[in-house]
Formats: C-alpha cells, sequence, structure tokens
C-alpha cells in the first residue's frame, strides 16, 4: 500500500498537542516554538476579524486549533499572552452572530479555560458571557452558556461565599429584570436565581427581591416564573438535599470491591476520591447547620407586595393572565396573607364569585381563601364566605366529593379563624357526622374535633365530649376573643416540671424524708410568707382600735336553726370542699408549672430532658394502647407548608359512585408497609450482600445453578462403581483434615 501524504495542515494538528506536552515540562525550551505558533495565531486572526462571514473553513480550522493550543498554554508565558484573553472576548462579543458553530464553543471553553488558569478574574467573564446568553438566537449556544456561567458562579462559591461576585451578578439581574418589564429576557434572571437558590448558593434577601420584581414584571411568563419560585422553590431546595443524601458513596463496598477486582491505578485512584469525598461530607456534617429561611419570609415588605400582586394581576380588568396563572397569583397572595398576618380586605370580597361546586379548580380556591384566613381577619368578613359555602356545597342535595369538601373548607378556615361560622350553622354542620356517606362522614367529624378544642362552647351539650364538657364546667376553657393573642410558653415544659417533682420526691424517700418534703428554696419561701403574715397582723393591731367585748353578756344560741337544717348539708359542705381542695391542688400545680418557666433559667442539661421527654410523650402518644386523641393535621401542619387542594378534597375518593379496579387496588396499597419490612434477618442480610456486590458461598452458587447444567454430574455419580466412591470419600476426608484446600492428584 503507498503511504499518503500528509499535507501542512494536517502536520500541523499532528505537531500542536506534541508541542502542548513539551511545553508543559519546559516551557523555556520551547518559547521560540509557541513564539512562532502565537505569530500564526495573529495572521489568522487578523484575517478573520477582517472579514469573519467570509473566512474559509480551512482558515477557520486553524484559527480554532491555534486558539486551543494557546489556551492550554498561556499561564506558561503570561507576557507574550497578556493581550490574548482580552482578543478572545472581542471576537466572541462582536461576531457570535456569525460565528461557526465549533469555534464558538471553542471560544466559550476558551475563556473559561484561562478563568481556571487565573488569567482573567470570574467578573469578567460572567460579563463576557450573559449579554450574549440573552441576545443570541443559537438555542445551543444558550444551553452552553447558561451551563457555563451557573457552573462559575458554583465553583466560585464552593469553598466561601464570593460576596462581592454574588452581589455584582445579582445586580446585574436586578436591573435586567426592571429594566424592561415587557420583555421576556427576564426568564434569564429566573433561571439564574432559581437554580443558585436550589442549590444553596444564594440564599439570601437579595436573591428573594429578583424574584419579586419579576413577580411583579408584566410579561406573562416572567409573572409565573416568579410566582412559581416562591410557591415551590424551597421544596425544590429539600428534593435536591434529599438526592444527595441518597447518592452518597459507600466507602466499605468501593474498598471491597478493591481487593476483589484487577488492581490498576485507575481504580487506586477513583477508591482514593470516593474515600475523600465521603470524609469531606462527614466534615460538613460536623459543621453548624446554615439557617435556611424559606424566601416567603425573606420579604422586604410582604404587605406592599401582596397589594401589588392582587390589584395588578387579579382586580385589573387588562391583566392578560389567563385562570390557571391567576390561580397561581391568588395561591401566592393568599400564602403571604396568611403567613405574614397581612390585612387585603377586597380579596375576600374577590373570592365570592368563584365559590360555587360548577367552578373549574374549585377546590384550589377552597385552599386559597382557607390560607388566606387568619386570627386578625374579623369574623363578619368571614362569615358571609362560609356561608355561602355551606349553602354552595354543604346539603343533602349536593353529591358526595362535593359536601367533602365544603365540610372541609369550613373546617380549615375555622381551625385558623374559629369565630368565622356562626353557632346555629356550626350546629347544624355537624349534624352531617351521621351521614352515610364516609367522606362527608369524617369531614363533619374533622371540624366537630376542631371545635371541641377551640370553642366547645359553641356546641351543643351533647355533642361537647367529656374532656371538653369538664373542662367548661371547671371554666379552664374560655372563649377567645377577637384579637386576643394566647401567651408564649416553651412546649413540652410542664412534662419537665413533672419530672423535677418526681426526681425531688425520690431523693426525699432515699434520704429518709417524706416524699413531699420541699426543697430548701421552697422552705426559705414558705418562711418569708410566715414573716409577711406576721408583720401583716402586728400592722392591723396597730393601726385599728381594740373592740371592747362585754363578759357578761349571755349569747344565746337557737335551738331550732340546728334542728331546721337538713341532714345533706353537711355532706354538701363536705362535697365543696373537696371540690375546692381539688381546684386549689390544680392551682398549686399550675403556679409551680409558671414559677419553673419564670423564675428559673434552663440549663444544657435541662433542654436535653425537654427533648427526650418531648419525645417520650410522642411516640407513647402513637401507641395502639394509649387511650389519647391523636393529633389533628391542623395543629401538626408547620406554617409554610401551604394547603392543597388535595387536603380540601379529603376522603373524597371514598364519595365516588363508582372508581376503576386500578384505583381501588391504588387505594387499598395506600396504608400498607412494604413488604421488606417483614422480611427475616437471613433474608436481609443475603439482599444486602447482593446490593453491596458481595460475592456468595459455594452452597448459594449449587443451589441457584441451572438444573440442566446439575445433570452431567449426577449422571456420573450414579455410574461409579465402589472403588472410585471410596476413592471420592476418603479424599474428602483428607481435605477435611487440610482444612479443606485440594492437594495435587497423584501426589
Amino acid at each position: 500500500m503507498v503511504k499518503r501524504k500528509l499535507g501542512a495542515l494536517e502536520k500541523v494538528e499532528a505537531d500542536l498537542p506534541n508541542l502542548q506536552h513539551k511545553i508543559r515540562r519546559d516551557p523555556k525550551s520551547y518559547i521560540e516554538d509557541f513564539r512562532a505558533q502565537h505569530y500564526q495565531y495573529e495572521s489568522h486572526r487578523e484575517i478573520f476579524m477582517a472579514a469573519p462571514s467570509s473566512a474559509t473553513d480551512t482558515g477557520v480550522i486553524s484559527l480554532r486549533d491555534l486558539i486551543d493550543f494557546i489556551s492550554h498554554v498561556a499561564d506558561c508565558y503570561p507576557g507574550i499572552c497578556k493581550d490574548f484573553p482580552q482578543q478572545l472576548i472581542d471576537m466572541l462579543m462582536q461576531h457570535h452572530l456569525v460565528l461557526e458553530t465549533e469555534l464558538r464553543e471553542k471560544l466559550v471553553g476558551s475563556l473559561v479555560l484561562l478563568k481556571k488558569k487565573d488569567l482573567m478574574d470570574s467578573a469578567t467573564l460572567l460579563h463576557t458571557l450573559f449579554p450574549i446568553l440573552i441576545s443570541t438566537p443559537s438555542k445551543t449556544l444558550r444551553a452552553l452558556l447558561f451551563q457555563k456561567i451557573l457552573s462559575e458562579l458554583r465553583t466560585a462559591n464552593s469553598k466561601t461565599t464570593n460576596h462581592k461576585l454574588n452581589r455584582t451578578m445579582q445586580t446585574v439581574l436586578f436591573n435586567l429584570v426592571t429594566s424592561d418589564r415587557t420583555s421576556a429576557k427576564g426568564l434569564w434572571a429566573i433561571k439564574i436565581t432559581r437554580e443558585l437558590w436550589k442549590r444553596q448558593i444564594w440564599t439570601e434577601a437579595k436573591a428573594v427581591e429578583i424574584m419579586k420584581e419579576a413577580a411583579l414584571s408584566q410579561n406573562e411568563k416572567v409573572i409565573i416564573g416568579g410566582v412559581r419560585f416562591f410557591l415551590g422553590g424551597d421544596k425544590e431546595r429539600e428534593e435536591l438535599e434529599d438526592e444527595d443524601s441518597d447518592e452518597e458513596v459507600n466507602v466499605g463496598q468501593v474498598k471491597h470491591q478493591l481487593t476483589i477486582n484487577k488492581k490498576t491505578r485507575k481504580k487506586a485512584r477513583v477508591a482514593e476520591k470516593a474515600i475523600k469525598a465521603v470524609r469531606n461530607k462527614e466534615r460538613k456534617k460536623g459543621n453548624p447547620a446554615p439557617l435556611n429561611f424559606s424566601a416567603l419570609h425573606l420579604l422586604h415588605d410582604p404587605q406592599g407586595f401582596a397589594d401589588n400582586m392582587f390589584f395588578k394581576h387579579l382586580q385589573n380588568g387588562k391583566s392578560k393572565l389567563n385562570l390557571e396563572q391567576k390561580l397561581q397569583v391568588l395561591q401566592l397572595v393568599s400564602r403571604l396573607v396568611g403567613l405574614h398576618k397581612l390585612h387585603i380586605m377586597p380579596l375576600y370580597s374577590y373570592f365570592q364569585k368563584f365559590l360555587t361546586p360548577r367552578q373549574p379548580s374549585v377546590t384550589s380556591f377552597l385552599a386559597s381563601l382557607a390560607q388566606a384566613s387568619h386570627d386578625l381577619v374579623p369574623p363578619d368578613v368571614l362569615e358571609p364566605l362560609v356561608q355561602k359555602i355551606a349553602n354552595e356545597f354543604v346539603s343533602e342535595a349536593s353529591a358526595g366529593e362535593v359536601a367533602t369538601a365544603g365540610l372541609n373548607a369550613i373546617r380549615e378556615i375555622c381551625a385558623r379563624q374559629p369565630l368565622a361560622i356562626e353557632e346555629t350553622l356550626l350546629q347544624d354542620l355537624v349534624m352531617y357526622k351521621k351521614s352515610k356517606d364516609k367522606g362527608v362522614m369524617m369531614a363533619s367529624k374533622g371540624l366537630l374535633s376542631l371545635y371541641r378544642d377551640v370553642g366547645a362552647q359553641m356546641l351543643k351539650k351533647r355533642d361537647r365530649g367529656k374532656e371538653a364538657a369538664m373542662s367548661l364546667r371547671a371554666g379552664d376553657r374560655q372563649e377567645r376573643r377577637y384579637g386576643e393573642q394566647a401567651a408564649g410558653e416553651i412546649e413540652g415544659l410542664e412534662l419537665l416540671a413533672k419530672w423535677k417533682d418526681e426526681e425531688r420526691r425520690k431523693k426525699n424517700i432515699e434520704n429518709g424524708l417524706p416524699s413531699d418534703a420541699e426543697d430548701n428554696e421552697e422552705e426559705n419561701d414558705e418562711a418569708d410568707w410566715a414573716a409577711w403574715n406576721v408583720e401583716d397582723d402586728e400592722d392591723s393591731d396597730i393601726d385599728g382600735e381594740w373592740i371592747n367585748v362585754e363578759e357578761d353578756v349571755e349569747i344565746e344560741l337557737s335551738d331550732s336553726e340546728d334542728e331546721g337544717k337538713p341532714a345533706s348539708k353537711k355532706a354538701k359542705q363536705e362535697e365543696e370542699a373537696k371540690k375546692e381542695t381539688e381546684k386549689q391542688a390544680e392551682t398549686d400545680k399550675a403556679i409551680d408549672f409558671m414559677k419553673l418557666a419564670t423564675t428559673r433559667i434552663l440549663t444544657p442539661a435541662d433542654l436535653a430532658k425537654l427533648t427526650e421527654l418531648r419525645a417520650q410523650a410522642a411516640a407513647e402518644a402513637t401507641l395502639p394502647g394509649n387511650k389519647g386523641r391523636v393529633a389533628a393535621p391542623w395543629t401538626s401542619r408547620h406554617t409554610d407548608d401551604p394547603l392543597t387542594a388535595g387536603e380540601i378534597e379529603g376522603l373524597a375518593a371514598l364519595s365516588a359512585a363508582k372508581a376503576t379496579r386500578e384505583e381501588r387496588i391504588a387505594h387499598a396499597k395506600e396504608g400498607k408497609t412494604d413488604r421488606s419490612d417483614h422480611m427475616s434477618k437471613e433474608a436481609r442480610r443475603k439482599e444486602r450482600k447482593e446490593e453491596q456486590g458481595k460475592s456468595t458461598t459455594n452452597k448459594e452458587k449449587a443451589r441457584k445453578k441451572n438444573f440442566l447444567m446439575t445433570l452431567g454430574k449426577a449422571r456420573s455419580k450414579n455410574k461409579r462403581s465402589l472403588v472410585e466412591t471410596r476413592a471420592v470419600l476418603r479424599a474428602h476426608v483428607d481435605r477435611g483434615k487440610r482444612g479443606g484446600r485440594r492437594g495435587n492428584v497423584g501426589q
């Protein structure tokens, strides 16, 4: 075969990687070779800049290869290459519309490489790439630039937070959104901010302000992008944390594979890298966790933001948003109102026209109304809405799922503002607890359970329940008035007070003292009270006058008074005294509890014990034999958690007339645990070994072997003679004596 001759261009391409390798090893020896290549680059660049649209394919390929070559070795000759980064920037910014695709991507990659070699700073790189990102029509270039910008910001904030670069980039994005509110260019600011927020690189209020301005834009896509950030940005962050925790490296598996598989340098490097990553992650776990505030909490002026969103996008007749988009804006406004307890009175009248069962997405409107309710909303504003929901949704003629949604919506509204419903309406709705429809019955019982806690006096006596009735009779529960706030207290402090009281009694018994003996501190308190009583008596004797009593006067007592008393009066007095004693004991307990809360500084040991007691109480509450009530869903929900349409629908699926077989199977499987939870220890061990890639024993391999592959050995065993069988058995015994090792045959 005739040897093919290489052209000059192919020789240069073949020589450049070799020359690059040599320069990296010894820059001084190859400086003249580099100058020659740099001179060629200058020549090609001048030709290209003179007429970029008419450049030949050969010239473009040569220029691209020379740019790649110089970018990799530019740090070896900083003096010669001092203008090289700026030349690439000018070439990219001036001609990115007409550049060949591969050359354009090579310019972007070379700029990123020069930044890694510290030949240009991050701010210059971002100021170069971002204007091209928002102006180029090329989809592939936009994807590349977006990836490079995010990667650069993540790298700059990997070790420590780069506040200067973050402020610079945030200012650019803020100006992009506010400069032209009708343009769709603000979408890039939303994408970058949302991605960095999700990865917890930007967690400050400045990023939230960018999304706030985006939500107040006039472009529909930009508005919805900002609204979705506030509705789901924090959830994305939590999901990303869960994904990162699932992708943790198993160091034991890596080491095990390294000992079994063929040992190579590459596998050793992979194992070392995995171990290093695990150590870094463990070190980060030891660091104090950062305070990740929700985006809704970091808003500077939530009242003004909610007002602008409502009047600009919802009440404005010229708004271009469709119903689905308006519903998302409404969800954001209602969450702001409920979370920050804002006052937007026209919002509640806005809900009136949507509260009908025929309204599309009506459960989402009901959920938004419930979220917009709080204890500072005047009850007379919410009463008409609750009345309309009851009239439209809850009636004997309504379908089961409609009545369920209405009752659940009323319960959620009243959980936030118990005064929003009239007493007669509440008693009527509670009567649906006897409904044959399970969804309606459960929803009505949920409303009943709520008012047993927050307003038992509004219920009929037979509906109050034992605990609520006893509390009302004892005067422990009082109707909360509008605007009244409960006194703040430490959750579970009564458990700590009870535990301290039990410990004090145990200590007294060990010391031979009565179990109810007081501590020194309490004895001092009693002495002070006694002294105060003596002084008070002395003062009363000094200030008052002596009362003269005549000794000769006889006091006559009528026998008829004693005779006329009924026989049960003494028993009544004893019963009243007993009640007073019980009431006094409860008052003393409350005083002890308040004394612990107001006069004691809790030590770290107390706080640790308090945490332990809370966990123990929560565990006891979930035990099957515990007769205590399970916590209601409205008490366990966090204030930041949104109320979804699914929660309003509740058990409406049970009210449906007919369900498909798949739906019934899925509903039956909802509450069941995974079958893997009931596996034996041996099965769990085997499954764990298989997941970790560990080998199995010979017995397991023989048992799992294909049956057809075992037939030959079985046939040969049956054909053995007695002499052969004896030899095999002797060999087996000898092998057992050697510890299972097989010897060489014939030795």
